[in-house]
């Protein structure tokens, strides 16, 4: 084959860049690569790239020189310099028209900055998220493209081509300018984070309040799998539970330290919520279980002072609180999802991206760790409302709440009273349960700030903004705080 004439370009061959390289190959197109490090591009060629259609590269230059014109050059490095060095050393080489894909886990406002730089040289600049872990990336992930629809445009064939497959569609469509495409692939590992804890807490109930065992946890997941539930996340879980440790030959899952790790993305989900207002406490709860089990010494010496539940085993019906952690789980799931897309709703606002839920719905079906059954129900749910507000409020996802409500209720009882832990169960039913109350407590919450910051308050009554002197004594605390104050003076008092 002539050298000159790749597809496209890899750069970057750990073992999610490997297997999108392979992934292309498989699907027709020539692919050159190149690694930092020599040694891995060598001993890729000599491996699994050898005899098919992959052009190694031993030097940046020798890379671009392998590329058909308009050059489309895909970065898959770690987010963070490590990209801004090869964009550097890619942009001298390149002419106006050619295109540089950034498919890492890189923060939406570096994806941002970088469209405008490199667009500023003439050259095309698509940020895309890439879901779906090592199999997806060989076998088909969702691919969520973001940068100039002419960007997008050079290089859909290709990606539309190696993206997982649902119903004959593509799990690749465009999400919108500048950083749109990381900043959905972010808010999608913020819902995966939400999933995988509501999962583990589900285990938690299942196995320390009716003392279920791997084995039989095994099988009541691979029935949850059959059902409602039916996702890659409920599927692999059945699967570890059915491993065994080749060590002890007792399960796997047993034998693992409970401390989890994170790269992130879960924390960029959090800020980002933070500064646009908007409530993803499941999310929240799964970010910070995750940082208290890091504290593992800790909390192994805190179980020897701290008391536990004094309370009796568990006496009720088995069967119904398997089927009430089923339906917590399904219901907590939705209120996830429900934050998740109001999170992208309030970020395409404020960048402009027009972002199309259903078609956000629609690619993560497959391909990706979050893909389920489940997603067609909300791809519907925007085709029947793309304003939808709230996902609880389209009329397929309430009546499944109205359903499920009752044991989502005893799912997380039982829990309280057994002393294990549910963040994200109590977060998202918390959620729920403020999200349909007419009246919040806030008013009195108002007032305590009327009180010590003089910060006013609106009545349901009459329209207007209205300060209480609280305290008739006059000797107030502050001497400041019955008078108006500044915007600046209250910030400064709250």
């Amino acid at each position: 084959m002539n050298s000159k004439q790749c597809d496209i370009g890899l750069i970057g061959l750990a073992v999610m860049g490997e297997n999108l390289v392979l992934n292309m190959e498989s699907k027709g197109f020539s692919v050159a690569v190149y690694n930092r490090t020599t040694e891995v591009t060598e001993k890729f060629a000599a491996g699994k790239a050898d005899g098919k259609n992959i052009v190694p590269a031993r030097s940046i230059e020798e890379f671009v020189g392998a590329l058909a014109r308009p050059r489309k050059a895909m970065i898959m490095v770690k987010a963070g310099k490590p990209v801004d060095a090869v964009i550097a050393q890619l942009t001298p080489l390149l002419e106006p028209g050619d295109v540089i894909i950034d498919g890492g886990n890189s923060l939406f406002t570096d994806t941002q900055r970088r469209c405008k730089e490199v667009e500023a040289l003439g050259l095309h600049y698509v940020g895309c998220g890439v879901s779906g872990g090592e199999e997806g990336a060989l076998k088909g992930p969702s691919l969520m493209p973001g940068g100039s629809r002419e960007s997008w445009e050079t290089i859909a064939p290709i990606f539309r081509k190696i993206a997982a497959q649902v119903d004959g569609e593509p799990c690749c469509r465009y999400m919108g300018p500048g950083g749109a495409g990381h900043y959905v692939k972010m808010v999608h590992n913020g819902i995966e984070y939400g999933d995988m804890q509501l999962i583990c807490e589900s285990y938690a109930i299942l196995k320390h309040v009716l003392g279920i065992e791997a084995a039989e946890l095994a099988d009541i997941f691979a029935a949850w799998n059959r059902g409602e539930l039916d996702s890659y996340l409920i599927d692999i879980t059945a699967q570890i539970f059915r491993k065994t440790d080749p060590d002890t030959g007792k399960p796997l899952v047993d034998a693992i330290l409970d401390k989890a790790g994170q790269k992130g993305t879960g924390i960029w989900t959090l800020q980002s919520a933070i500064n646009q207002a908007v409530v993803i406490s499941t999310i929240n709860a799964a970010v910070e279980a995750r940082v208290i089990s890091s504290r593992k010494m800790e909390r192994v010496e805190a179980s020897k002072i701290l008391p536990h539940p004094d309370v009796p085993k568990y006496s009720g019906d088995r069967k119904q609180l398997i089927a009430a952690v089923h339906d917590a789980l399904y219901a907590s799931k939705i209120v996830s999802y429900a934050q998740g897309m109001e999170l992208l709703g309030a970020a395409s606002i404020a960048s402009s991206w027009s972002l199309n839920f259903g078609d956000i719905a629609t690619i993560w079906r497959g391909g990706c760790i979050i893909r389920a059954v489940f997603l067609n129900r909300i791809a519907e749910a925007y085709r029947r409302n793309p304003q939808l507000p709230n996902l609880l409020l389209d009329e397929y996802f309430t009546g499944i709440i109205r359903k499920t409500q009752h044991n989502w209720r005893i799912a997380v009882a039982a829990a309280v009273q057994h002393g294990v832990a549910v963040p994200a169960f109590g977060a998202s039913l918390s959620y729920f349960d403020s999200y349909r109350e007419a009246r919040l407590p806030a008013n009195l919450l108002q007032a305590q700030r009327d009180f010590f910051g003089a910060h006013t308050y609106e009545r349901i009554d009459k329209p207007g903004v209205f300060h209480t002197e609280w305290m008739e004594t006059g000797d107030q605390p502050h001497e400041e705080a019955a008078e108006p104050k500044s915007e600046a003076k209250k910030a400064t008092a709250e």
